[in-house]
């Protein structure tokens, strides 16, 4: 993970799936001491503005034997994956499908989670909203600051 090739897609691409592989012999205890940061790669990758780099890493969930690491892991999986579904367009269609199969594996996990990235999206409109009153508000005062000080006839 520590030498991921972020600035090359076609690398990335190959790692993904060197990884796939990797991840078809793993045993357990190997496993659940590199899911977090496998899967905090997966997320960026998912997220990732190439097409080829998100499909391939979306492709992942139709390996059952990956599947059932993911089953197995899906409090750490979901958590850390969740985001990045929603921050790919390109792909939805298998976007749809891997959100399905997280639905089916802990639906009151996901429903969790949905609730929690609604919550936080609904924060950031807010935050943003006050940023730009902020603004206004100061460019008003701007405005009355310089027709007060006489620079601008009224």
């Amino acid at each position: 993970m520590k030498i991921w090739p972020k600035a090359c897609s076609q690398q990335e691409v190959t790692f993904l799936e060197e990884l796939e592989e990797i991840l078809d012999v793993i045993q357990a205890s190997q496993f659940v001491t590199i899911q977090e940061p496998l899967f905090k790669q997966i997320a960026e990758c998912i997220s990732s503005p190439h097409f080829r780099v998100a499909e391939r890493a979306l492709y992942a969930w139709n390996n059952e034997y990956i599947m059932s690491w993911i089953g197995e892991n899906s409090n750490v999986s979901l958590p850390i994956t969740f985001s990045s579904f929603y921050r790919t367009a390109a792909i939805v269609v298998l976007v749809y499908s891997v959100v399905k199969a997280f639905m089916e594996m802990n639906s009151s996990m996901f429903d969790e989670h949905t609730a929690a990235h609604k919550s936080d999206r609904q924060h950031e409109k807010k935050k943003k909203s006050m940023k730009n009153c902020g603004k206004k508000l100061e460019d008003l005062e701007l405005k009355r600051g310089l027709r007060l000080d006489g620079v601008i006839s009224t």
